[in-house]
């Protein structure tokens, strides 16, 4: 395991990102944008009551796990946010005002309010560039094994929205491309008690998305956005359970060589 530098850091907290360097068994990265619930010191609780650092506005519960898991299972390199997304979302454009949030599902974070541009800047510069340099420098060097190299992005969602119940155990985002998605579904789907969403409880379509818009529909390199249900992978046993049905699901597209080619028509 490797892990990005940051000049904001102290020499003993967590770096910006973790690598899992294995050894690849097909040109597949996964990512994870939300893996961590991490504040540095030198920003403190960017003023959110403690309760709410652990919870849902601060990462996505369990996906950390799932990746991991998943990377051991398929042999494949994975790349991990090292911190939350309060200080700044790593799937976001950084113009976005979600990039840096004011407010969290009705939580406000003080510690956003007001950023200078110079703040966002050295924000910016300490997490969210170095993950997505380290996404881009394993996706050139998974080039040497095919000229497209696919990628899958480790997310989670809330077992309930706004007093709705979400029935899926897993939903698969894409939007232009769903060459690695649409094989998905389906394989999700034909598992026994599986409920998958296509393009639910999230949409791949998603105009403020940034990390496979950026790294993969933009290169025309095969992907797929996964979700999985919070409460299934909050315990070390359901990471296990549902990440082995994910990757029951996704070993045998992803041993079909012919994916990793860029998609007909271009990015």
């Amino acid at each position: 395991m490797q892990t990005g530098d940051s000049t904001l850091l102290t020499a003993r907290e967590a770096q910006a990102y973790e690598l899992l360097d294995v050894e690849p068994s097909v040109p597949v990265l996964i990512v994870c944008d939300h893996a961590s619930c991490r504040i540095p010191k030198s920003l403190g609780d960017l003023g959110v009551p403690a309760q709410y650092l652990h919870e849902h506005i601060a990462w996505d519960i369990g996906a950390g796990a799932v990746a991991r898991s998943l990377s051991a299972k398929l042999q494949l390199p994975a790349v991990l946010a090292g911190y939350s997304r309060l200080l700044v979302d790593c799937n976001r454009n950084l113009d976005d005002p979600s990039a840096f949030p004011e407010v969290s599902d009705g939580i406000p974070v003080p510690g956003n309010q007001a950023l200078s541009q110079s703040e966002r800047r050295q924000r910016a510069d300490a997490y969210y560039w170095p993950y997505h340099h380290a996404i881009r420098d394993r996706i050139r060097m998974l080039e040497s094994l095919a000229p497209a190299p696919a990628l899958i992005s480790v997310h989670s969602f809330t077992p309930a929205l706004n007093g709705a119940s979400r029935p899926w155990h897993f939903g698969v985002m894409w939007d232009k491309d769903q060459r690695l998605a649409s094989t998905l579904i389906q394989n999700l789907a034909a598992l026994e008690n599986v409920v998958v969403g296509d393009n639910q409880p999230y949409s791949g379509r998603h105009p403020a998305d940034f990390t496979i818009d950026h790294h993969a529909e933009a290169e025309g390199l095969p992907h797929a956005g996964i979700e999985v249900r919070q409460d299934l992978v909050q315990t070390a046993a359901g990471v296990a359970e549902w990440s082995e049905r994910l990757a029951q699901a996704l070993a045998p597209i992803l041993e079909e060589w012919s994916l990793y080619t860029h998609r007909a028509g271009g990015p």
